[in-house]
């Protein structure tokens, strides 16, 4: 195979491979073994994002998560557009979208060219009803994200209330 050929296949590779060494850090898939990554790899589905280009609006039905491969996101929220949050490579959001059809809480707009991993509700529940094993798994492991940045919010909000009152209306 020329040096062409191959450095083409070799990029594709390397892609593959970043893409399984990312996944494996999701806490929504860490439990994972590699048969079920790869299966996960293939009902994921990959979109370039433009800069300052929006992902979802807040109240928007929300469809499922999104992880990051490059880029960085801004998470919005509100009329005055307050930042909750600055994410970049390896981060993701939007997974509570996975087990309700609430509006979205907050608006995702990106701050650079992005890469994202996109995993939507109906190829979570594909996986629920053919591979209920697999779907258990998601679901635990989501739940628990959930609950840890839960717990983290809790914390943050009773900091800030300790610490300043009167910034929480009390």
């Amino acid at each position: 195979m020329n040096k062409f050929w191959g450095n083409i296949f070799k990029s594709r590779q390397q892609q593959a491979d970043e893409i399984d060494a990312l996944l494996v850090k999701i806490p929504v898939f860490q439990d994972l073994n590699k048969r079920e990554i790869m299966l996960i790899k293939r009902i994921l589905h990959q979109r370039e994002y433009g800069k300052k280009e929006i992902i979802f609006q807040e109240g928007e039905v929300g469809l499922g998560m999104y992880i990051i491969v490059k880029g960085g996101v801004k998470i919005l929220c509100g009329p005055g557009e307050q930042v909750l949050a600055e994410l970049k490579d390896g981060d993701f959001f939007g997974e509570i979208s996975l087990l309700n059809d609430l509006p979205r809480s907050a608006s995702a707009v990106t701050q650079s060219p992005c890469t994202m991993l996109c995993f939507f509700k109906p190829e979570l529940l594909d996986i629920i009803n053919r591979t209920p094993k697999l779907g258990c798994k998601i679901l635990f492991r989501l739940a628990w994200t959930i609950s840890e940045r839960l717990v983290s919010t809790n914390q943050q909000l009773s900091e800030l209330s300790c610490s300043a009152p009167e910034a929480l209306g009390k």
